[in-house]
């Protein structure tokens, strides 16, 4: 499928590289591009001499598709279907996103989604039609169709239906969270923007454990995550071991951020975010070889997104210094040093400084604390401290003739758990002595 970018700006020069990739990830062959610095034209978003311009290189390409950069409303993309030759397509950024992720969307959540946000993105369109039709008392709006008075209710029904579906699908995955926790796992969730490295440094980081293979996992918790220089690799989530000795570490991979995406998206993937929300830990990848400009920007747009929910401590990683000299990575430590305090710096890639990595994540962590449980010696005695084994760092088991002391250390939840268990225990052997 051939595509030709097009990109209108109010001043300055238009950057078209992201929507470049957005285009070939979604398997478009980007032939040409067009764009303009100049106020928004109503009714062709382009001015029209350059509109003219861009169904000319159409033309000449062969192009099937024209991608905007800028988003479209319904009259401009009419218009601009009108002008272009017949049977190339229209679509704008959030129409192109929408197909990425329709393309990438495997999971039952993913695939809800993504048709919430499509129908999010259709609802204003459909209302807007319904709106002037019945104004102008015209069955069609401005020559775009037929519209359906019904439609409007229908997708408002779909809407009310998958976010049912998707809090029934948020409180499984939060029980799931809770028992990883209860057998005394950390979650550490990896968020930033698409591209940063987040897939590469989730399989740098895990080890070769799968993760816990009796249980009902999703079909996207697969053993290594992909890595790849494209976007939108991760639409689901990726989750893996990591060996952080003594400490039991899951590492979850989730779908990237990108620039400019309007509030009804981001909200229609909120669930997804739910794993970096609810971790423990969150790393925030950073791709550190980009404009100082662009990282803080998006630094920014992060902190925003994370800190609306989120309570864990966040440390930002600085990923690809493979790519930069010593030099540069010490002028954009020091620029970005009020968002990014105290930062990793890191090379997923090449594995550098990844152990010290894995040092920040144990301190960060919450802490261990130490127990020391008497047990009766009873025949379900042998079954508890093997699961302490099992879910703690064991210090030392001693055994006597009618207790066993375990001295260990763990997270709160895991001696929680272990005291309840020792207390079961107790009273057991009191009732059976008795």
């Amino acid at each position: 499928m051939k595509a030709v970018i097009a990109k209108r700006v109010d001043s300055g020069a238009p950057d078209t590289s992201e929507i470049r990739d957005l285009a070939r990830a979604a398997g478009y062959e980007v032939v040409d591009e067009v764009t303009q610095s100049r106020t928004a034209d109503a009714a062709l978003q382009l001015g029209e001499g350059k509109a003219e311009e861009l169904a000319d290189r159409v033309a000449e390409t062969g192009a099937t598709t024209v991608v905007f950069d800028n988003r479209l409303g319904p009259y401009q993309t009419y218009n601009l279907g009108r002008l272009l030759p017949d049977g190339v397509e229209v679509i704008d950024r959030f129409t192109l996103i929408l197909e990425i992720f329709g393309q990438r969307a495997q999971t039952r959540k993913a695939q809800l989604q993504v048709e919430l946000a499509e129908l999010r993105y259709e609802l204003p369109r459909v209302e807007a039609k319904t709106s002037l039709a019945k104004r102008d008392e015209h069955p069609g709006f401005m020559g775009l169709g037929e519209y359906d008075e019904s439609r409007e209710q229908d997708i408002k029904d779909q809407i009310s239906r998958i976010r049912d579906e998707l809090e029934r699908i948020e409180r499984t995955e939060e029980q799931r969270r809770e028992r990883r926790r209860d057998s005394g796992f950390d979650l550490v969730a990896l968020a930033g923007y698409t591209n940063a490295g987040k897939s590469t440094l989730l399989r740098r980081l895990a080890d070769d454990l799968d993760v816990e293979a009796n249980e009902d996992l999703h079909p996207d918790l697969d053993p290594t995550a992909e890595s790849e220089d494209q976007l939108f690799t991760t639409l689901g989530t990726t989750t893996r071991r990591a060996d952080i000795d003594p400490r039991d570490v899951l590492v979850t991979d989730t779908v990237g951020f990108i620039s400019d995406l309007p509030h009804w998206l981001v909200e229609s993937f909120k669930s997804t975010l739910d794993s970096v929300y609810r971790a423990d830990l969150v790393l925030l990848v950073v791709d550190v070889s980009e404009d100082v400009d662009e990282i803080h920007e998006k630094l920014v747009t992060c902190h925003d997104t994370l800190y609306e929910r989120n309570e864990a401590p966040i440390v930002t990683v600085l990923n690809k210094i493979d790519a930069v000299d010593e030099d540069e990575l010490a002028e954009k430590r020091d620029a970005l040093s009020a968002l990014a305090p105290n930062p990793v710096a890191v090379s997923a890639r090449e594995g550098t400084n990844v152990d010290e990595l894995l040092d920040r994540v144990d301190r960060e962590l919450p802490d261990w604390e130490r127990e020391r449980l008497v047990l009766p010696m009873t025949d379900d005695t042998m079954s508890l401290v093997s699961w302490i084994h099992d879910n703690a760092n064991v210090e030392d088991v001693t055994y006597g003739d009618e207790d066993v002391l375990v001295s260990f250390e763990a997270r709160p939840a895991v001696i929680s758990q272990a005291r309840s268990r020792a207390s079961e225990l107790r009273t057991t052997a009191a009732t059976e002595s008795a």
